[in-house]
């Protein structure tokens, strides 16, 4: 499995298009799935990764009224795309309504999925959490976060 890190300052064009870094490009280049993410980003999967998520919502939804919502909002809000061949997507603009994203935007590489976000949402999201970051270390992975 190949992880998506680092941070990048691509910004949205006036047609809402936003170019991929190109690291991660080839990756991406049989399609992916935007959606909604938490903390109002967007969440980039590969088609196939998304595949698997949808699954576990599907498997989940069939008892718990709560996953029931999140696998239809997770439905209601994705959108398959495929980068063009300068690495560009749009994105549509509830989406872009969704991570207040104007012009200077933050792609983030979070493992199995890129982030997309607003670059003073970005900022202020670090600003908040840097700081437990640096202090919890990699102590909490053990103890479930």
């Amino acid at each position: 499995m190949a992880f998506f890190l680092g941070t990048y300052t691509p910004k949205l064009d006036d047609k809402g298009r936003l170019t991929l870094p190109a690291r991660f490009r080839d990756e991406f280049a049989g399609g992916l799935m935007v959606t909604k993410g938490p903390d109002r980003s967007l969440a980039v999967y590969k088609r196939e990764d998304f595949a698997e998520l949808a699954q576990r919502a599907i498997a989940a939804a069939k008892l718990n009224p709560e996953a029931r919502s999140f696998q239809r909002n997770l439905a209601a809000s994705t959108e398959e795309q495929r980068p063009d061949g300068q690495g560009r997507i749009t994105l549509s603009s509830k989406h872009r309504t969704y991570a207040n994203l104007a012009k200077e935007c933050v792609v983030i590489g979070n493992m199995d999925h890129l982030e997309i976000w607003d670059a003073q949402a970005w900022q202020d999201y670090q600003g908040e959490h840097e700081e437990s970051y640096s202090q919890g270390g990699f102590e909490s992975l053990d103890s479930g976060l």
